[in-house]
């Protein structure tokens, strides 16, 4: 009996002791476990047990980028216990001050001023006296990035709202972003974590590359987006994966290496061929073909008509140039008269003009052809020019 007793307490003191040990694994407050349980699982098991557990982001950035979120989007009664776990994991009430500041500029005033009033609470019930502002050097903003970023703002913002340029220089970067109360790179964190979570994607992408130039990595930018996501919502979250996957991207394309392209020569009489006789009248024969790369779209070769020979009536996209390189050879538009052609002329033909051009009538010619593609088609071939219509209206010589 004493045994079964003693069973009976010991499996007592091991039910409270997994009860003690699951309160004390709670995050969660109770009324949560008692209106919505499952939101208390998912509060103390994927949030605080696994989110706020990856290394890819300290749990100082994450108090900074939590706290940038909920001021960022009013959240001021949750704004409190998130100050209070920042100064636990080591951001300096003064580091806090300067949150507020930043994005008093990026999500407006009121969502400021809602917030100092909610840390002052904190501030007081620790303790933590008035901020000053530090004594320490002003921050430099790199030249080139700020010359940049001037111009753009002078020649698309000044033309319309000038005040809003000029304070955009001079008070927002002129000022602000030189503050040494916060780094840069925290500066960059807060302001990447508040346009997340306010849906701002057009913004996104300047800050997000300021923010990897202010020496956040890779894997803590793309960590900011994931704990936004709890913060601000998935939807806010997946509609900035696209902007910073275009961010990376970019990035990767410019610290790649660049390798000059080798110049092509093509030689004389290279790819000598027999012109398709479906296009073309008489003999005639192609030669060095060319096609540029990318993202030029230049192709031509040179073309060898004996006496009489021609091509059918065509149009090109884009227009066409020959250079006559010997020889006497006619070009005609449709309904116009025959042009003669001359070593040592140019002839343009412009874009989608019905004509055909070859040899004369008694003479060969050479030409070098060169055309332009459209969505990978430089020519339109159409029929062919008859015996009847060959050299009518044709110019003197």
């Amino acid at each position: 009996m004493k045994n079964v007793t003693v069973g009976i307490a010991m499996s007592a003191l091991a039910a409270t002791g997994v009860e003690a040990q699951e309160e004390r694994r709670r995050v969660a407050p109770p009324a949560v476990y008692e209106v919505a349980p499952g939101l208390g699982h998912f509060t103390d098991d994927a949030l605080f047990g696994e989110v706020w557990a990856r290394e890819e982001l300290a749990p100082r950035d994450r108090s900074l980028v939590t706290v940038a979120t909920l001021v960022a989007t009013g959240k001021v009664a949750q704004t409190g216990s998130h100050v209070r776990r920042a100064l636990d994991n080591d951001v300096k009430p003064e580091e806090i001050g300067e949150v507020i500041i930043q994005l008093a500029f990026y999500t407006g005033w009121p969502n400021a001023m809602s917030a100092v009033t909610e840390v002052k609470k904190v501030f007081e019930e620790r303790g933590i006296g008035p901020v000053a502002g530090s004594e320490g050097a002003r921050i430099s903003l790199e030249a080139g990035a700020e010359a940049a970023r001037r111009a753009t703002a002078d020649t698309n913002v000044a033309p319309t709202a000038s005040a809003l340029a000029d304070l955009t220089n001079r008070v927002l970067f002129g000022d602000l972003w030189q503050r040494p109360d916060l780094s840069a790179r925290d500066r960059s964190l807060v302001t990447m974590a508040a346009l997340v979570a306010i849906g701002q994607r057009e913004q996104l992408p300047f800050h997000a590359n300021r923010a990897m130039d202010n020496d956040l990595s890779r894997a803590e930018a793309s960590e900011v987006i994931t704990h936004v996501a709890f913060y601000a919502g998935w939807p806010r979250a997946m509609s900035a994966v696209p902007v910073l996957k275009q961010v990376f991207e970019s990035r990767e394309a410019k610290a790649a290496p660049t390798v000059a392209p080798d110049i092509q020569v093509t030689r004389s009489g290279e790819g000598r061929a027999a012109a398709p006789e479906q296009h073309f009248t008489g003999s005639v024969e192609t030669s060095g073909f060319f096609k540029s790369d990318e993202p030029a779209r230049v192709g031509g070769a040179t073309v060898s008509f004996a006496a009489g020979a021609r091509t059918a009536w065509h149009t090109h996209p884009l227009g066409q140039t020959l250079f006559v390189v010997s020889g006497i050879g006619w070009v005609q538009k449709e309904g116009g008269p025959v042009e003669v052609m001359r070593p040592g002329d140019v002839v343009w033909i412009p874009a989608r003009v019905k004509h055909w051009h070859g040899a004369s009538a008694d003479q060969p010619v050479v030409h070098f052809a060169i055309a332009e593609s459209l969505n990978g088609s430089s020519v339109t071939w159409m029929e062919k020019v008859s015996d009847a219509d060959y050299g009518k209206g044709r110019q003197p010589d």
